[in-house]
């Protein structure tokens, strides 16, 4: 399967309901497990969708199993969460005091704002040990230079990333494809290869349809 940069994402019913926004994959076993569906048209919110869910792939457009009612049920990506403080369970942390300067005539404590009972946390709804891969994301070589970004993955029929297709420059794009067994460390928005740039620069430029 090819994930490509910004795909329009589909329903089973023919309705457009967002777009491709990141993959989720193992980077220990290169096993692509989630995709995540950028809110557009009918998706309120970015979704987190399972790969068992997907349909079919093409350059255009992914096409999922299931009506837009059934993929509003999907967890989203990104929740947050208000978790009590534990300043907020001594009665006596409630309220911050400050003593004012010396210049100033007197001494006593004033209240100066009163602390959350609550903390804001953010977590993402995707598996542990998973990095939801940004399609953009930088990729760098093993001696440090940026040599391009993600603009598609491509898995095989068990969901393994093969290949990563890296592109590069500004207005006549090179493309090249990667090998995923060259992957080093994995994050978010930047992939860390096991090779020198003087190797990349050596590989074909990549054409699709040849």
């Amino acid at each position: 399967m090819l994930f490509k940069k910004g795909v329009d994402v589909f329903s089973s019913d023919n309705e457009k309901i967002g777009t491709l926004d990141r993959v989720v994959m193992d980077p220990k076993t290169k096993e692509v497990t989630h995709i995540v569906v950028r809110e557009g048209f009918l998706f309120t919110e970015d979704k987190v969708v399972p790969i068992d869910l997907i349909g079919s792939v093409t350059d255009e457009r992914i096409a999922l199993q299931g009506s837009k009612e059934h993929l509003d049920e999907l967890p989203e990506y990104e929740e947050t969460h208000y978790i009590p403080s534990s300043a907020a369970a001594d009665d006596d942390m409630n309220t911050l005091y400050w003593n004012p300067p010396l210049t100033w005539s007197g001494y006593g404590r004033y209240p100066l704002y009163p602390e959350s009972p609550y903390v804001r946390r953010t977590e993402k709804n995707i598996p542990e040990g998973t990095v939801a891969l940004a399609e953009g994301a930088k990729v760098l070589s093993e001696d440090g230079e940026h040599v391009g970004n993600i603009e598609t993955l491509i898995t095989d029929p068990n969901e393994h990333v093969t290949h990563l297709v890296v592109s590069s420059g500004l207005l006549m794009k090179e493309r090249k494809i990667i090998p995923a067994h060259w992957l080093g460390s994995v994050t978010e928005d930047e992939v860390n290869l096991s090779v020198e740039s003087r190797l990349l620069e050596r590989l074909p430029e990549y054409h699709p349809e040849a």
